[in-house]
């Protein structure tokens, strides 16, 4: 199951006492101090691994905590350490602060880490308080208590190519044709249960990937629909194609479509309009969308890929045009 946003407890483990003690060993006059220190409490690290794809271990569970740091012996024996705990989260997690909603780190790279509480101190024994004016010091310190911090984890896809549109636009058949992938989809009026990411060779020894985002309705900026479930995605991308239905059975004029998915993008974050975009006019199989696929144009002013997923029409003009369009990469912000 997918789950792309968490909210989660870390707690850093709590060092051990100190203790007092005094050695009373036969053969050694007057003894003297012995109690050890506490041990430290473990800490609390967020890992990438590239093999985890979903924040859904976070939604089952809560609260982490990482080992406590055991207690101080006789002997001047030190405690042991608290065992630290390592929390692997999908490339491409974004750390905020639960509290106060700032970013603390993305971890867009896989072997990133990112250390969000730390454990507690151990408490010294009180051999740590021998001096030359108290020489039987009584005195020895508790442990201190780990971090504790509230986290919001936030997931947003990497990938080369967006797909975005309308519900039922044609992107999940879209990327079933052009990839192994193989979208879950349901009833209209959402088509992608949750974003898939697609594998695609566009030319001989170099492939993309392509994420089939949910799509959005007028408000979704807002929450409205899916909401961020899909904007969230769309800002990893490198590229957007907006594919627009143009048959008859669409739901609005082509021109219309498009603008519900431009006001959208624009209203979430006006970075994503100077995305560079691909406009694509989908279900060309249908005998009337040619009459949609100009009228998009005309709108437009500006040249619209036609394709159809059923036939393959276009598909090879559509996979060079990305090509010809993909910027370069660059780090993920």
């Amino acid at each position: 199951m997918f789950r792309d946003e968490a909210w989660v407890t870390v707690r850093g483990g709590r060092g051990g006492d100190g203790i007092a003690t005094f050695r009373r060993e036969k053969y050694v006059p007057r003894g003297g101090p012995s109690g050890g220190d506490g041990g430290r409490g473990g800490d609390v690290t967020l890992l990438v691994d590239p093999s985890v794809t979903t924040l859904l271990d976070f939604v089952r569970r809560r609260e982490w905590a990482a080992g406590s740091g055991k207690r101080g012996g006789s002997a001047l024996k030190h405690g042991s350490d608290g065992a630290s705990l390592l929390l692997r989260v999908p490339q491409g997690t974004v750390v905020r602060d639960g509290e106060r909603g700032h970013v603390l780190r993305d971890l867009a790279g896989p072997g990133e880490s990112l250390l969000v509480a730390r454990g507690g101190r151990g408490g010294k024994g009180n051999a740590r308080f021998k001096s030359a004016t108290n020489r039987t010091p009584r005195r020895f310190e508790k442990g201190e208590p780990g971090e504790s911090r509230r986290l919001r984890l936030e997931l947003k896809l990497i990938a080369d190519v967006g797909l975005v549109g309308l519900p039922n636009a044609g992107k999940s058949t879209l990327l079933r044709r052009i990839s192994a992938a193989r979208p879950k989809v349901a009833a209209y009026p959402f088509t992608t249960l949750s974003p898939v990411l697609g594998i695609v060779e566009v030319e001989e020894g170099r492939s993309l990937v392509f994420a089939d985002i949910p799509g959005l309705i007028e408000g979704a900026h807002r929450g409205k629909g899916l909401g961020d479930a899909f904007l969230r995605h769309v800002e990893r991308t490198r590229l957007l194609l907006h594919l627009v239905d143009a048959s008859g059975e669409a739901p609005l004029p082509p021109p219309d479509a498009h603008a519900v998915v431009t006001k959208e993008l624009r209203a979430y974050s006006k970075a994503l309009l100077d995305r560079p975009r691909i406009v694509v006019a989908t279900k060309m199989d249908d005998p009337s969308a040619e009459e949609g696929a100009s009228s998009l144009e005309r709108a437009l002013r500006e040249k619209v890929l036609r394709v159809s997923a059923v036939t393959g029409r276009g598909l090879e003009d559509l996979l060079r045009a990305v090509l010809e369009a993909l910027p370069p990469r660059t780090e993920p912000v």
